[in-house]
């Protein structure tokens, strides 16, 4: 992302996970996760929505964590449609920030098949683990479904969703969002991949960051 990102790796479930990770300035408010898109349609944590999204942490006071997924990049293993993907996102988690005595504070966020997996790590770290934010960006609801987000944490959720999303329909994200009552901000005349306004994603997600945690 910039001259300052640390690269690094570690032992994954399927193995060598590469990370790459950006501090803010100051002591950090807590740690990001970030999951990027789909391996197999070009994704990877060098995607430009997951950068903004790490640069709108970072602007946060917040250390974002990109991590490319099993199979891509320097990550080793293989496509799982999901399941080993999830497995990957909760060993990240637990490499940035293994809880603790002196548990750092935690937010999840994932863009596309990145949110549709942060949805269901979500669901395995929350209640028992506090998680203070979370950001899905153009969530994959159509291939397999993404999981519901616990009521309680619905105020520090922000689900964002380009009108002319025709990668992921904006009417299948509310049909998945509409059972929990869970808001959906919607951003008109944007597709998938927020084209040529990344600078609004980031300062909607800068707004959200910026809210008192609940």
């Amino acid at each position: 992302m910039n001259s300052k990102t640390q690269k690094s790796s570690f032992q994954g479930p399927a193995g060598v996970l590469e990370l790459a990770t950006d501090a803010p300035a100051g002591v950090p408010l807590g740690v990001a996760v970030i999951a990027h898109p789909h391996p197999l349609f070009g994704g990877t944590m060098d995607n430009k929505v997951v950068q903004t999204l790490a640069r709108a942490f970072v602007q946060s006071g917040w250390t974002a964590v990109r991590f490319n997924f099993r199979g891509v990049g320097g990550s080793a293993g293989s496509h799982d449609e999901g399941r080993g993907e999830l497995a990957d996102l909760l060993a990240v988690v637990q490499h940035v920030a293994p809880p603790g005595a002196q548990q750092a504070a935690l937010a999840l966020a994932g863009f596309s098949f990145g949110a549709f997996v942060t949805t269901h790590a979500f669901a395995q770290l929350f209640p028992a683990r506090s998680i203070d934010k979370l950001v899905l960006v153009g969530t994959s609801v159509s291939r397999a479904p993404a999981a519901p987000i616990d009521p309680a944490a619905h105020l520090r959720t922000l689900v964002l969703h380009g009108e002319q999303d025709d990668t992921v329909l904006m009417s299948a994200v509310l049909d998945w969002a509409r059972p929990q009552s869970l808001p959906v901000t919607v951003v008109p005349g944007v597709g998938h991949f927020f084209h040529g306004q990344l600078p609004l994603l980031k300062n909607l997600v800068l707004r959200h960051l910026s809210s008192p945690p609940l």
